[in-house]
């Protein structure tokens, strides 16, 4: 395992990190200035490099900048510091720094972020393959295949199409693909949000209006459908449409000729519509909110998009997607993912879809620290998800130690005497008896493996199969150190 570097001109500083260090059993070795660090790098590379950001001479971000100018070193780098102030934090963050660490810091905390930074170092990104960023739509799930293939059916097709599902699930996609592979592809496409427009302003915005024809109207203005020709007109949230405009559009679709408002001369429609809701289209018909006739020519053919929940698998595809046309905006380098974090994500029901998970991919390139995201980088909506994974791993766990403990260590049965002494506790009512048994039990447990490891925490963990992180937690929650 190469060593941790640690770089600060306070002796102080490198004492406490290097007593820290290998007390984790964490190779370590330090140095008072960044020409020395430059000197080392000649030879050989660290895990991580942890440097103060004012020294002499040489500050730690234009050590950062050196590091990061030369493609063989490739390594996190923590930033440290006494003075907390944002233009420090700005600028580690900037320099491509892996965390940045106010002092005064707890140790404890410290050590777990360099432990974080070297899974980084040495963690194996994961090799799903990225698809191309002109990539119209993803997926591989049999719902989305359905989806292809009628869109490979209406190629050569100008038949009204009705999109439905849910808000997010990628309808804006589709009805642009449908356009792109349509005989209408060199012509226009034109979307319009009907729930993004004022009530009044509608029907200029579809069919628009001659000069003079209410106050303000001082031009002409070509509405959607005339700025569509030859195209296609991609009405999104049709549900949305006032009662007396659907009238309107029902004659359009039905005659083929609209008026401009305060227009009196007829004008040829040659554009296709397709339109997209997630509201209930035949409910609206039943209570009267949405013209059946209207529906029945916007239903000529429907096609129903999957929310993302119900598509799960296409997850692992959709994120390095959506990782690495972020980065392409932002021009960096695109992040990687870890099981872990796939997991979680794969798991998660994402209420807003495919536009949410893009949401999170976006915040992640920005957001996470490191080239390799994290369960620890994904935001809060995903806590719960990280604490049933976590739950589960305790469960697992705990169901071994039950399986384990069945058998009599050596020679003796201690489950026998700790049904009695619960048997005692319970006819005693004591309050809080679960709490107690547990934390009596963990302090036990942990305790004796640390006696047995001479206070080594990596390798009581190890003994007790649990994870670092987890003995940090447990040694503080119940003040053992």
């Amino acid at each position: 395992m190469k060593k941790v570097w640690i770089v600060d001109d306070d002796r102080s500083i490198r004492w406490v990190l290097e007593k820290a260090l290998q007390k984790a059993e964490i190779p370590v070795q330090t140095f008072q200035s960044a020409d020395e660090v430059l000197n080392a790098l000649k030879t050989e590379t660290p895990s991580v490099l942890v440097s103060d950001i004012r020294m002499p001479n040489q500050s730690g971000l234009e050590l950062l900048s050196e590091i990061k100018k030369n493609a063989d070193w490739k390594f996190p780098v923590i930033i440290m510091t006494a003075f907390s102030d944002l233009d420090s934090a700005v600028s580690s963050y900037q320099g491509g720094a892996f965390e940045y660490l106010p002092k005064p810091f707890d140790i404890g905390k410290a050590i777990e972020l360099i432990e974080r930074a070297i899974a980084e170092s040495t963690a194996d990104e994961q090799t799903s393959e990225v698809l191309p960023l002109d990539a119209e739509i993803i997926g591989q799930a049999p719902a989305m295949q359905e989806v292809f293939r009628a869109i490979g059916k209406l190629s050569q097709s100008n038949v009204t199409v009705l999109l439905t599902g849910e808000s997010g699930s990628g309808k804006e996609v589709v009805a642009r693909a449908l356009h792109h592979h349509s005989p209408r592809a060199k012509s226009g496409f034109i979307a319009l949000n009907m729930a993004a427009i004022p009530r009044e302003l509608m029907e200029s915005e579809l069919f628009g209006h001659e000069r003079g024809a209410f106050t303000g109207a001082n031009n002409i203005r070509h509405g959607r459908f005339e700025q569509a020709e030859g195209g296609t007109l991609f009405l999104d949230e049709i549900g949305d449409m006032p009662f007396e405009l659907q009238t309107r559009l029902l004659r359009v679709l039905s005659d083929g000729y609209f008026y401009r408002v305060g227009g009196h001369l007829p004008i040829k429609a040659n554009v296709r519509v397709i339109a997209a809701t997630h509201q209930n289209l035949e409910k609206m018909v039943k209570e009267g909110n949405f013209r059946e006739d209207l529906f029945h020519r916007l239903n000529v053919i429907r096609l129903r998009l999957p929310p993302l929940r119900e598509r799960k698998e296409d997850i692992p595809l959709l994120v390095p997607y959506f990782l690495s046309k972020s980065a392409k905006q932002l021009n960096v380098e695109p992040k990687g993912i870890s099981k872990e974090a796939m997991d979680i994500l794969a798991k998660f029901d994402f209420p807003g879809n495919v536009r949410q998970l893009e949401n999170v991919c976006n915040w992640l390139t920005v957001m996470a620290p490191a080239q390799i995201i994290t369960p620890a980088d994904l935001p809060e909506d995903f806590n719960k998800e990280k604490e049933e994974a976590q739950s589960h791993d305790c469960r697992t766990q705990e169901n071994t130690l039950v399986s384990d403990a069945q058998l009599p260590i050596n020679g003796f049965d201690w489950t026998e005497n700790l049904k009695i002494a619960v048997s005692q506790q319970l006819e005693a009512a004591t309050p809080n008896l679960m709490k107690q048994l547990t934390e009596t039990f963990e302090k036990i447990v942990l305790t004796t493996a640390l006696a047995e490891t001479k206070g080594k925490k990596v390798e009581a963990a190890l003994k007790l199969g649990i994870g670092r992180n987890t003995m940090t937690r447990k040694i503080q929650e119940y003040n053992l150190e």
